[in-house]
């Protein structure tokens, strides 16, 4: 993996034909916020958009986003813009992520698994993922599941 220093440049993580793919972390402030690096595997975003910190950790195959909702002012969507390698495309699966696909093989070459969210008492908070051209979108419904603070969500790439 190869973390760039702000929220914005996110990570390079793998893929598993050799390639890599860009996953950024968008928000309000995400240019701006710098990694806080508590080890090599993890890094923290203070910050990103409103009442919202960004919890970097890399995996043993991937990264995931640990998304740290800390009030009802916090927004819903979170944006991940991603850059992909050559002849890679995204593939929505039955159970609501996606798979990074390779064109002319059509092999899985990586995936963003299903998004879960959970509130402080350990309660499910509804979340799930839609695709904006080339940026992937969470949604937690935070609000309307009268969620006690803070909401954690975690969208997961694994190769």
């Amino acid at each position: 993996m190869s973390w760039g220093d702000l929220a914005s440049e996110g990570v390079w993580a793998p893929t598993r034909d050799g390639q890599r793919i860009h996953i950024g972390v968008a928000g309000a402030s995400a240019e701006e916020r710098m990694a806080s690096v508590l080890r090599p595997s993890l890094r923290v975003f203070l910050g990103v958009d409103t009442e919202t910190d960004v919890m970097g950790q890399t995996t043993a195959a991937g990264v995931r986003f640990v998304t740290v909702l800390h009030g009802p002012g916090a927004p819903e969507e979170f944006r991940f813009p991603l850059r992909l390698g050559e002849g890679l495309s995204l593939d929505a699966t039955p159970s609501g992520g996606f798979d990074v696909v390779h064109d002319r093989y059509g092999a899985t070459v990586g995936r963003f698994y299903a998004p879960w969210g959970y509130d402080s008492l350990y309660r499910t908070i509804p979340a799930e993922y839609r695709l904006e051209g080339t940026t992937i979108v969470m949604t937690v419904r935070h609000r309307a599941a009268d969620a006690l603070y803070p909401v954690l969500a975690d969208p997961h790439y694994a190769r």
